[in-house]
């Protein structure tokens, strides 16, 4: 038994649990150490005569002159009639393991600059990978696995076996100058000695899998300062290692949701923005997983919410169709349980939880808070509260929908672009994209 840490809702609970054991066998065939062969730890003399017999080396137990399996010491010692060949040349096989290793490291050293990982990062980068999986699969029985930083999936591979995955990341980051120190590792696989120990030597932080690791996995993760993550499938996981460098989530910002405005036409893009690419994914899906992390409620207000089943969070329509901006932040208001509101346009792919929280600390009375930057007010990057729907309503049924008017009219409480840009150097949460020149702009 182990102790292992189960993240659940934000929670993460300690209990003791088994995994799976790995028992490296060194084997020795005529005073010559032949191979590691790296299995369960049961009936390692059936594995022995099993594995000799199969490579050619004897075909009936007449053939062994001496067989002794020592499992305390992790070794067996065969002497074989005949002699084996000079030259061994080791196929290692393409299936879910190898089984046989010829460079086993006895150590590794602990990582240095290990990153740390937020469980959404985790979730997210499975499901990139699930995503890659699906978009390239024609056929089942095919492992696959992928580096993220956090932000975005960098490298992708698959291949009948889950070890060749990693062997083929780490040369294709070779081959494009990739330093993989600190990355996200996830797998579709089962984490072995072997992935352990490959995950070390490119300098790994944090390894992810669906399914359990090996209880040598697992120690090697923890000498090399690997957290090692199994069982990651339906909001849940399981830590093996180093669960004190997961970044839990922070509390979310009470009585208000996060609104995301989808109804624009997107005409001066050519095509519907929020769907635009970002990173893996669409646009308005980083704003979303900005918004939930920040808020226990969010909503999306469009009229066309088939566009956006892909976001787990209600989608409602205008009431005012017309209406623009003002008429999304209406709709979020008259649908929110809470008196508050945060307002964020759908193609802000730096949307910054830290800038949304620093804003929300300086609430106090008022009904509208918004920032200012060099651009001027900045309405789809503020907070609302109830008490300003009358006069949206009334705006509104008017026709009259020019939201910076309505603000200087209703005296909203404005934060100096100047105190603006200490919480936000540059202003890179205030960014959105319009232009197609602006998305080509992007950093990749």
């Amino acid at each position: 038994m182990i102790p292992i840490h189960t993240y659940a809702k934000g929670l993460l609970e300690e209990h003791e649990g088994e995994v799976v054991s790995e028992f490296p066998l060194t084997l020795t065939v005529n005073g010559r150490e032949l191979a590691t062969l790296v299995a369960s730890p049961h009936s390692l003399n059936f594995l022995v005569a099993g594995f000799l017999r199969l490579q050619g080396f004897v075909s009936s137990l007449d053939d062994f002159e001496m067989f002794s399996v020592c499992q305390d010491f992790g070794a067996a010692n065969v002497r074989i009639k005949g002699e084996l060949p000079e030259k061994l040349k080791p196929v290692l096989t393409s299936g879910c393991g190898t089984g046989i290793s010829f460079s086993l490291p006895a150590s590794l050293p602990a990582a240095t600059g290990a990153r740390e990982y937020t469980p959404e990062q985790v979730f997210a980068l499975m499901e990139l990978l699930g995503r890659e999986a699906d978009r390239y699969r024609s056929h089942g029985g095919i492992h696959s696995a992928a580096v993220g930083d956090g932000e975005r999936m960098l490298l992708y591979a698959e291949d009948l076996g889950r070890h060749n995955t990693l062997d083929r990341i780490a040369g294709e980051a070779l081959f494009k100058g990739i330093d993989l120190a600190g990355l996200m590792l996830v797998t579709s696989g089962r984490v072995s000695t072997e992935m352990a120990a490959k995950a070390a030597q490119l300098g790994i932080s944090l390894i992810a899998s669906r399914t359990s690791p090996t209880d040598m996995a697992v120690k090697l993760c923890t000498d090399a300062g690997i957290t090692l993550i199994g069982y990651l499938r339906g909001g849940r996981f399981q830590v093996y290692s180093h669960h004190q460098r997961l970044l839990l989530p922070r509390p979310k910002i009470a009585g208000v949701t996060g609104v995301i405005l989808a109804g624009g036409r997107s005409t001066r893009m050519g095509r519907n923005k929020a769907l635009l690419d970002f990173r893996g994914r669409p646009l308005i899906e980083t704003v979303y997983r900005t918004m939930a992390e920040l808020f226990a409620e969010v909503v999306v207000v469009t009229n066309t919410p088939g566009e956006y089943a892909f976001l787990p969070c209600p989608k409602i329509p205008d009431i005012f169709t017309e209406g623009g901006s003002m008429a999304g932040i209406h709709a979020g208001l008259s649908w929110s349980s809470t008196p508050r509101v945060f307002v964020a346009a759908c193609d802000m792919p730096f949307l910054d939880g830290g800038v949304v929280r620093a804003l929300a600390g300086l609430l106090g009375d008022e009904d509208v808070l918004v920032p200012e930057t060099d651009g001027g007010l900045e309405p789809l990057h503020a907070f609302y509260a109830k008490g300003v729907l009358p006069a949206l309503t009334e705006v509104l049924a008017a026709d009259r929908n020019k939201i910076i008017d309505l603000l200087r009219g209703m005296g909203a409480r404005v934060v100096p672009a100047e105190q603006v840009a200490r919480l936000s150097p540059g202003f890179g949460s205030f960014r959105n994209i319009n232009l197609p020149e602006e998305y080509d702009s992007l950093a990749p």
